[in-house]
């Protein structure tokens, strides 16, 4: 199980049953950039989430939603569905609250299931101001009120069971000595300081306690101490995933990336019931690393690096070609990757699925059709606008592929119109005439602007062979990785077998 998988039925908060994340000025600083297109939300929360233990960094408080709906297009190429298949439900409320801010969806849809999936959750008292205001009462149904009722008995039950080992993980000072010491080990805690497996089991069910809550923050802190004293195999793998999760909702990145890492190696070490089973196993991680893809620094490097692994691949494209969305999108936008860019355009000419990225794509590169293209990059701006990770990087993906389509005209054209050109990138003569002139200055061209007659006159500029075998050799680490990575796990499981 996924740190139990997305449906999950535990118990409510410290004081109160869990109501509404509270966030930080960075957090809420980071939910309005991403819906910085959608009307702006309400700073306010209610005085009980202020109360709340939680801290939810892509939880956003209640917000004013544009009068006007996006375009339907929005609709048609939103993969939310497809992508909560293979996300917890905690992670799937974020990608909620940014389709009723852009208004993909009517409201009372985007309400209603935000109601059904709070209520697997402990986050009652959320899911009762939702239904509240949805349905305009004061009060929610009998069978809310006594779910509510039943997570307060487990927090009591659990906190009870968990008093020691919490009490003791209170002590950081105490916690770090034993580390540098390397006594933070079950042997020595349960002979010096009476924490014995009982208790670390009920740091396990605690901590999960904590993250249905929503209180990210303790979860991921009781977790990682649970790891490190835990000698169950499978509970340890769930709470890595537990572990990444409540850092990807408090978006702490360079944690996050530390835990993918890990996961990655969990996954790829641990022995499945069947090649089936490791398959799912990697679609689910590749979901879940979306978040941070999309969010560090390196991650763009990142999601090629990982996607064009020969398994991690071949897994996308038996279970989710959807997410070849985000890999085009990742090597758009990254202009130190582009020799990626044929070995993506191979794999897409072999799928069924497409969208307006992957399709702008085929029509530069495979077709050289240069009007389908431009029809296809300004559908884009609909996909890129309403999709919740890739409305950060529009501008920037708009920038590189017009910059693809002058680049690929160029090299079956002496001679251009300005013009022309201004038509096909959906800019005026000026814009185009300027940013042509920086283009060529920026990537050094062998081209000149004959201003007069409109035009751009291209020249022949042959490729160094420095050039030629810098091409030639970029994904070379990469993919000596991948095939040594390979063959090092099938001897690996050979020689298992043969113990």
């Amino acid at each position: 199980a996924l740190f139990d998988a997305p449906g999950r039925d535990t118990a409510g908060a410290a004081r109160s049953v869990y109501t509404r994340p509270s966030r930080s000025k960075d957090t809420r600083r980071r939910a309005e950039e991403r819906a910085r297109h959608a009307s702006s939300s309400s700073s306010s929360s209610s005085s009980r989430a202020e109360k709340g233990s939680a801290e939810a960094g892509f939880f956003t408080a209640a917000r004013a939603v544009p009068p006007v709906m996006a375009p339907v297009e929005a609709k048609t190429h939103d993969l939310t569905s497809e992508l909560g298949k293979y996300l917890d439900r905690h992670l799937v409320f974020p990608l909620l609250e940014f389709l009723q801010a852009k208004r993909v969806y009517p409201e009372n849809e985007v309400l209603e299931a935000k109601i059904a999936l709070l209520n697997k959750t402990n986050m009652l008292d959320f899911a009762a101001d939702i239904y509240k205001s949805l349905h305009n009462k004061s009060d929610v149904p009998a069978a809310m009120q006594q779910r509510r009722e039943e997570v307060i008995a487990n927090l009591t039950e659990l906190s009870v069971k968990a008093e020691k080992v919490v009490n003791f993980l209170s002590d950081p000072t105490l916690v770090k000595q034993l580390r540098s010491d390397k006594a933070f080990n079950l042997a020595f805690l349960q002979e010096s300081h009476g924490v014995g497996p009982e208790d670390i089991d009920a740091l396990f069910h605690y901590a999960k306690f904590q993250f249905e809550c929503g209180n990210y923050q303790a979860a991921g802190e009781f977790l990682s101490h649970y790891r490190g004293l835990c000698t169950n195999s499978e509970r340890g793998a769930s709470a890595l995933w537990g572990k990444f999760a409540s850092d990807i909702l408090l978006q702490q990145w360079d944690a996050a990336v530390e835990d993918l890492t890990r996961l990655k190696d969990a996954v790829e070490n641990r022995a499945y019931s069947s090649p089936l089973a490791h398959v799912h196993a990697r679609t689910w991680l590749v979901h879940w690393a979306l978040f941070v893809f999309f969010n560090h620094e390196n991650g763009r490097n990142a999601i090629i690096d990982l996607f064009f692994q020969e398994r991690y691949m071949q897994a996308i494209q038996a279970e989710a070609p959807h997410l070849l969305r985000y890999l085009a999108a990742a090597i758009i936008t990254n202009k130190r990757r582009r020799s990626m860019l044929k070995d993506l355009v191979r794999i897409l000419q072999c799928e069924t699925y497409s969208d307006p990225i992957t399709e702008f794509l085929l029509k530069l590169f495979v077709e050289y059709d240069f009007d389908g293209a431009q029809t296809k990059l300004a559908e884009c701006d609909v996909v890129l606008e309403n999709d919740f990770f890739l409305v950060g990087c529009k501008d920037e993906f708009n920038e590189n592929a017009r910059l693809f389509i002058f680049e690929t005209y160029c090299r079956i054209h002496q001679r251009i119109d300005i013009k022309m050109l201004a038509d096909k990138l959906s800019m005026d003569h000026d814009s185009a005439e300027r940013w042509i002139v920086n283009l060529i200055r920026s990537t050094k061209l062998n081209a000149k602007i004959d201003s007069e007659k409109g035009t751009v006159q291209m020249y022949d500029q042959a490729q160094s062979v420095h050039d030629m075998i810098v091409e030639k050799t970029k994904a070379l680490t990469s993919k000596t990785y991948s095939l040594s990575h390979a063959v090092l796990s099938n001897t690996q499981a050979q020689a298992g077998s043969v113990v």
